[in-house]
């Protein structure tokens, strides 16, 4: 039982949370919740350990054989915990990660690209929008994105574990798109159709830009086609998960129309 904040095990759980660059540097991430650490472990990740608190989980948690557990006081938990109502479990897992020639291609595959993405926030939001439209894979083109952020683990409720994620560069993602005869739709204003004027039931990559800078010229060069949502305010864009869950549910609805 650990009953002090200042315990070395706490102080790094604690440093792991604040810090990507001790994350990358230790191969270590921090996953909150009952049912994000079920995702995590249904997703093959390795458990290095898992801190409980009895005082507030509120059923026994059945963990992989040979999972390190440690019991920690409710105020202990309270200073490691990022959110409340987390069923007091708290898991220090081991990073994994996966690159474009780790995807499995099925026929027709749908993939959601985000180019340099600003917030964490937003990359959780636009997984559970990927969960919900059973997306192949979402693919970050930036290098500097953190996956592992704890704003994006929470924000996302564990998608982040259901749905593959992959980083890698602009160049690479076109080169495997072209190679995969995947289409390649590239979400902006200029030069574009509406998006339901589309076709999106084959293989299928929708780019995503930033609100603030929108997408590369790499990008439009190598698009398919120029898509766009009609903005009918006086606004001239959405939030990038709104704009996703959006284009993703109109090649669910194309997809299944074209399956009747």
């Amino acid at each position: 039982m650990i009953t002090s904040t200042q315990n070395p095990r706490i102080k790094h759980l604690l440093l792991l949370g604040q810090k990507s660059s001790r994350r990358r540097e230790d191969g270590l991430f921090i996953v909150e919740g009952r049912r994000e650490v079920e995702h995590c472990i249904s997703a093959g990740y390795t458990l290095r350990t898992v801190f409980i608190c009895d005082e507030i989980a509120e059923a026994p948690f059945t963990l992989p054989p040979g999972t390190e557990t440690i019991q920690v006081s409710s105020n202990v938990y309270e200073r490691i915990a990022y959110r409340g109502g987390t069923e007091g479990i708290v898991a220090l897992v081991e990073e994994r990660h996966l690159s474009l020639a780790d995807l499995t291609l099925p026929e027709a595959p749908l993939f959601i690209v985000l180019e340099s993405v600003e917030k964490p926030g937003n990359l959780g939001a636009v997984l559970r929008s990927a969960d919900a439209a059973a997306v192949d894979a979402v693919i970050i083109c930036d290098p500097l994105t953190d996956i592992y952020n704890p704003n994006l683990i929470r924000s996302s409720l564990g998608a982040l574990f259901t749905v593959p994620c992959v980083a890698c560069t602009t160049e690479e993602c076109i080169r495997f798109f072209k190679a995969n005869d995947i289409q390649i739709l590239t979400a902006q204003l200029q030069d574009s159709r509406l998006y339901y004027d589309t076709p999106m039931t084959r293989g299928t990559a929708i780019v995503m830009g930033t609100e603030s800078t929108g997408l590369t010229m790499p990008w439009r060069n190598a698009a398919d086609a120029h898509i766009r949502i009609p903005m009918l305010g006086r606004l001239d864009s959405l939030n990038v998960s709104v704009s996703a869950a959006i284009l993703l549910f109109e090649a669910v609805r194309q997809r299944q129309i074209h399956t009747k």
